[in-house]
């Protein structure tokens, strides 16, 4: 970046748990999506991973927000101040003045006009002059490698914090999509409900998370792979005394079945509304599994013996939407699916 470059080029995927950036083909920023802001002056006082680390922790002068949620602006102004704080973050080189942004960012199938519309002002507000947005499982998929212009169907379901994208995806276009509010942070409340209701300890969002991370599975045998039991320590929730529960795999999996069997649903209705010619490539080809979601224990092997269809995790399941907008982001003039 010289001292008078006037566009910079950016990509970014806007999730609803982590925001990532591209520029230059290197990934410049990967952080939560948390921003924190002054109470009386609604001023940033931190943006990404200092903020994710006062959340849940705060004083009463400063409020934690995560702008996103279920995949959706939910909070305009929060949203708009956390994409300038992480946008400053690739500009930490010198230059005589701003260079203008030309930005490709990774939305939900499944939204509305309305909430393209509050991504695009949001994008505006902060500093992008062109703005381009893709589909997140159409980004995905060029991230995972496809080639999604070819003539075949490849079908893509990407699991993130706040929606899960099911696609199916031929000569550029999505034939057939199903989007729904269902995902990561719908697993970590049912974490959080079950320890209260089950073990009677109050657990925090964050410590949640921390348990699906570490013993989170979709099926209930895990055989060799099985991960150990974590200690979860929190309140009684009656006597507020301090508890320790060692915590297993296997209740995990019982208290997110729902959850799962929703997402299982909806990868069905996707594929019930698929032309026959492309469901004979998909199943050939098999079905991608992106996002956060994908690296659940056992996710795979649940869906394929479910489905009948084989289940393929993408190399790289937080990185490919990012990797995706990447990829569009430098054949902007090529690929005829980003809407402007």
């Amino acid at each position: 970046m010289g001292l008078f470059s006037f566009t910079q080029n950016i990509a970014m995927d806007l999730g609803t748990a982590n925001t990532i950036i591209i520029s230059n083909d290197k990934i410049v920023v990967d952080e939560p999506s948390v921003v924190a802001l002054d109470r009386r002056t609604d001023k940033m006082i931190a943006v990404g991973e200092r903020a994710k680390m006062m959340y849940e922790k705060e004083n009463p002068n400063i409020r934690t927000v995560r702008p996103l949620r279920d995949g959706v602006i939910a909070d305009f102004n929060a949203c708009e101040q956390m994409m300038r704080g992480l946008i400053k973050k690739v500009n930490s080189g010198r230059h005589l003045f701003t260079p203008s942004l030309r930005m490709v960012i990774g939305v939900p199938s499944g939204s509305t006009e309305v909430e393209l519309r509050a991504v695009r002002d949001s994008a505006e507000h902060a500093g992008g002059r062109d703005v381009y947005l893709i589909f997140e499982p159409m980004a995905a998929a060029l991230g995972i490698g496809l080639d999604v212009e070819a003539p075949e169907g490849n079908m893509v379901v990407d699991i993130g914090g706040g929606s899960t994208e099911i696609a199916v995806i031929s000569l550029g276009g999505i034939v057939s999509n199903n989007s729904i509010r269902v995902a990561g942070d719908e697993l970590t409340a049912d974490i959080q409900e079950y320890m209260s209701r089950q073990h009677n300890v109050r657990v925090s969002e964050r410590m949640a998370e921390r348990i699906k991370i570490h013993v989170g599975s979709a099926i209930t045998d895990l055989g060799e792979d099985a991960p150990e039991d974590y200690i979860v320590r929190g309140p009684n929730r009656i006597t507020a005394l301090p508890m320790e529960v060692p915590v297993g795999y296997e209740e995990i999996a019982h208290c997110m079945e729902k959850t799962i069997a929703k997402i299982e649903s909806a990868i069905l209705s996707a594929l019930e509304n698929t032309p026959p010619e492309l469901y004979a490539d998909i199943v050939n080809n098999g079905i991608y599994l992106a996002g956060g979601g994908a690296l659940l224990r056992g996710l795979d092997k649940r869906l394929t013996d479910k489905i009948n269809i084989p289940f393929h995790i993408a190399e790289d399941p937080l990185l490919s939407v990012a990797k995706g907008t990447g990829v569009a982001l430098k054949n902007v003039d090529r690929f005829s699916f980003l809407m402007r």
